[in-house]
Formats: structure tokens, sequence, C-alpha cells
């Protein structure tokens, strides 16, 4: 069976149990967004020399899938159950920054070619955030993202949406420290950044 089906030829795509929905709705930008994130946390995943890490990131990726399954409709379950991945997270914060200088200032972006993969994976981490805090003001609003297609009878649970906003915050934070720890591990110096320069 090939895997090019050509239902999306016309830009629309199908959620969970069939109904169709425009590919540049707000909803689709955010699994899509959320399959851009978890593509780069595979590339830190294969890169990164620690199997313990590697096997911690392959578990983030599993978390992200689900959670752009749950937001397709895939089940009308609850992503409550990420809490426990948010405490792994804050746990492995707090002993990467033990080890780290403290910053009293601004970094740039970079240093080694893994550290600064694993800042693009933190800013995208960031984006899908906000696009997540904008699919849950919709819903307060009462304007489902995809009421229309789904005829009202499929929605984003707010519970999920609060779970999700969560998470992401925080794998955004266990990436920033990440690539910190990564350039203090490869002796890569950090450049802070000096404020206003003379052009």
């Amino acid at each position: 069976m090939p895997i090019y089906t050509r239902t999306g030829d016309t830009g629309s795509t199908s959620l969970f149990g069939g109904k169709r929905i425009l590919k540049c709705e707000e909803l689709v930008e955010v699994y899509g967004s959320l399959d851009e994130l978890n593509s780069w946390v595979g590339h830190i995943a294969s890169l990164f020399p620690s199997p313990d890490v590697k096997q911690f990131l392959q578990s983030i990726q599993s978390d992200l899938f689900t959670i752009g399954s749950t937001l397709a409709g895939w089940k009308s379950g609850d992503l409550t159950g990420l809490d426990g991945r948010v405490k792994e997270m804050e746990a492995r914060i707090d002993a990467m920054e033990e080890s780290l200088p403290p910053i009293k200032n601004f970094i740039l972006p970079g240093g080694s070619e893994l550290a600064a993969h694993a800042h693009i994976t933190r800013s995208i981490c960031r984006r899908v955030e906000r696009q997540t805090v904008s699919l849950k003001v919709r819903k307060v609003r009462e304007v489902p993202p995809f009421a229309k297609a789904t005829g009202g009878k499929r929605d984003v649970k707010e519970g999920n949406l609060d779970a999700m906003i969560k998470y992401l915050n925080r794998l955004s934070d266990l990436f920033f420290m990440l690539a910190r720890f990564i350039n203090k591990q490869e002796n890569v110096d950090e450049i802070v950044w000096q404020g206003k320069q003379n052009y």
C-alpha cells in the first residue's frame, strides 16, 4: 500500500473518525508544530551520548504523539497523566542546574552544534505552547477551532489544554537547561548578551 493517499491534495486532512478539516485551521497548526517539535526531540535523542537521556527523550516523543493524537480526536480521555512526566522534567532540570554556574543575564542561543539544536528545539516548543494557549482562549470564548468540521460533537477538553500548556512550558525549560548542560560537558563557553551595542 503506497504512503500517498491523494486525499490531502485539495488542502484538507482527516481527524480521527474521518471528519475533514482544512490544513490551515488553527488546530492543524498546533499538531503540525507538535510533529516538528517531535522530530527535533528525536534528532537530539539520536545524537545524545547518554543512554538514560536518550531513553527519556524518547519518552517525551511518545508523550508528544499522545498529545497530538488527542488533539486530532483519537480519544476522549484526559492528559492529566502528563503531570508525572512534568515532575520528572523538573527533577532533571534541578539536577542539571546544580552542576551549572548561575546566570544573571540572557545568554545567546548557541554553543556547540548539539547545544544549538537543543535551543532550536526549545524555541519550537515555545511556539507550540503559544499556539496551545491560543486554542484555549478560543475555547473559553466558545469558538471551537474545528466545530464546523465535527458538527460540534467533538471538542478539546479545557483540562487537556491546561495539561498541555503546563507540559510544554516545562519542556521548553528542560531544553534550555539541556543546552546549557551540553555546552558545559563539551567545554564550550556560553556567550552572555551584552545589551545594546553601538551599531
